[in-house]
């Protein structure tokens, strides 16, 4: 492996377990339960190699056969409480994320980078915005978001190179897609700190963003906020909403330090309750 980028030599790469994890990805709304005919298309391998696959993913517990169909079982649900289990910042964000929502009466989340993806690790939902359906572990892209934008706005270089590279995809009229105009978004958002994406992701999207960081300074995480123009003006977010949401964000930092300490005392404005 190279420690500077993290990269890994083909000598060490183990294929078997990229296959083992691209038929468990495959496992979605679009094939809830798929045939292994259907995994095998949706992934690329072989019958053989997915059948393999699929026997051995069994015998682990975290597949289950029904006729000739394929279901996952709850087991799989144990990867993403070890992620939790080891990743703090969740669970120390999800008093804040109630207490968001109370003030705003509006969804609230906490995402973090993976690879050129926005990841949802923590949410707390009021209603359903837009068409958007998503939960802890739905990922978005990061150039129309305002999550990705803080979340990168500090990264390395390397990072933001990574993202534009990756395609910045025209989901919208008004999606920023011009490498130049990305830039000089991210440069806004480190002078402001906090970002507001106005429609990018989906016709009528509003959505803010603050950066949530560890006790070095490190931008972590980012905590959203998400509505629409149907519901409110982005001048109203920028007045109202920011300054609560910027202020989370903060106390959420203060916590994350505090555990770093051995000292876990979570700020007395964090309520537990919602509504």
């Amino acid at each position: 492996m190279s420690e500077a980028d993290g990269t890994v030599s083909d000598r060490d790469f183990i294929q078997s377990i990229e296959r083992g994890f691209a038929v468990l990805l495959a496992f979605d709304r679009d094939l809830p339960d798929p045939t292994l005919a259907e995994l095998a298309a949706a992934t690329g391998l072989s019958r053989p190699a997915v059948r393999r696959i699929l026997l051995t993913l069994q015998q682990l517990g975290y597949v289950a056969a029904h006729g000739r169909r394929w279901r996952l079982t709850p087991r799989v649900l144990t990867i993403g409480q070890h992620y939790a289990a080891t990743h703090g910042v969740a669970e120390v964000a999800q008093p804040h994320l109630l207490r968001l929502t109370e003030l705003t009466h509006e969804s609230a989340s906490l995402s973090q980078l993976d690879g050129t993806d926005v990841v949802y690790v923590a949410r707390v939902h009021v209603r359903r915005v837009m068409s958007l359906n998503v939960d802890v572990g739905s990922r978005l892209p990061v150039h129309p978001t305002s999550m990705g934008r803080v979340l990168v706005a500090w990264a390395d270089p390397g990072v933001v190179e990574r993202v534009i590279a990756a395609g910045l995809e025209q989901l919208t009229p008004t999606t920023v897609t011009d490498p130049v105009a990305f830039r000089d978004a991210l440069h806004a958002v480190r002078q402001d700190g906090f970002a507001v994406v106005d429609g990018e992701l989906e016709p009528g999207f509003l959505s803010a963003a603050a950066p949530v960081r560890d006790p070095s300074g490190e931008v972590v995480a980012a905590l959203a906020y998400s509505t629409s123009r149907g519901r409110t003006e982005p001048q109203t977010v920028l007045d109202e909403v920011v300054p609560h949401l910027v202020e989370v964000a903060d106390a959420i930092s203060r916590d994350l330090a505090q555990v770093s300490a051995g000292r876990r005392a979570v700020d007395p404005r964090a309520r537990d309750g919602f509504f």
